[in-house]
Parts: structure tokens; sequence; C-alpha cells
């Protein structure tokens, strides 16, 4: 039986090279299932295509508007509430719409996210 446990954020908001600011929430060995990070997409910008190998993700928008592209959709705007569901393996990537606000959401991965899982996407490749 696992011990219930209260889970500490994991250190400062920092730029990474897709192109956003990540907040690690939640991201330990205490809980291999899940790993949870604030995303914070300045205005105007457009992370870098990626796909996470052997992880699901999901966003869920917190604040903002963008439009996010992930393969097997259309570009699609999202905002406040929406929640992306991206298979492990799907080419993604998504940009802040606005001229003006930060977009935030919660990047949720199961099995937690690993650095080694992180890919970029071929150059020429089609989402």
């Amino acid at each position: 039986m696992k011990l219930p446990r209260i889970l500490r954020r994991q250190g400062d908001e920092r730029l990474i090279r897709e192109g956003c600011y990540i907040s690690e929430l939640s991201n330990t060995d205490a809980d291999p299932g899940l790993s949870i990070a604030q995303a914070r997409v300045p205005p105007g910008v457009t992370t870098e295509w990626h796909r996470l190998a052997g992880t699901d993700e999901r966003y869920l928008i917190l604040e903002g508007e963008g439009v996010v592209e992930v393969q097997g959709l259309q570009p699609t705007t999202v905002c406040h509430g929406d929640v992306v569901l991206i298979p492990a393996g799907s080419r993604q990537r998504i940009t802040n719409s606005s001229s003006e606000a930060d977009l935030r959401f919660l990047a949720l991965c199961t099995p937690a996210f690993r650095p080694g899982n992180y890919c970029i996407a071929e150059p020429g490749e089609t989402p």
C-alpha cells in the first residue's frame, strides 16, 4: 500500500530549449506514473516541433489563448479550460496567439516525463 504524502514544488521556472518556460510541480520517483509541470509561453512564441516517446501528455489550458498543432489534428485554437490529449509519439507544438498575455497550461504526463523521452521532430516531417 502506498503511503499518503505531500510532494513539494521541485524548482524555479526555467527556460527550456523548446522555447517556453517550465516549472516542475511534481516529477519524482515517489510518483512515477504521473508528472505535472506548468508551462508558460510568452506572447507570439511558438514552441519547437517535438514528440514524447512512450509518454502520453495532456495540456490543461489555465489562461491565455493559443493554437495547438498535434499530429492527426488540424491546428486548433485553445483557451482556458480546454484539455488537449496528445498520444505518445505524436508530433506537437503550441503557439501563443496573443500579442500581450502569456499562455499558461499544465502539462500532465503519464508515465512521468523523463528527459530521454523528449525528441525533436525531424525537419520536413508532416504532422
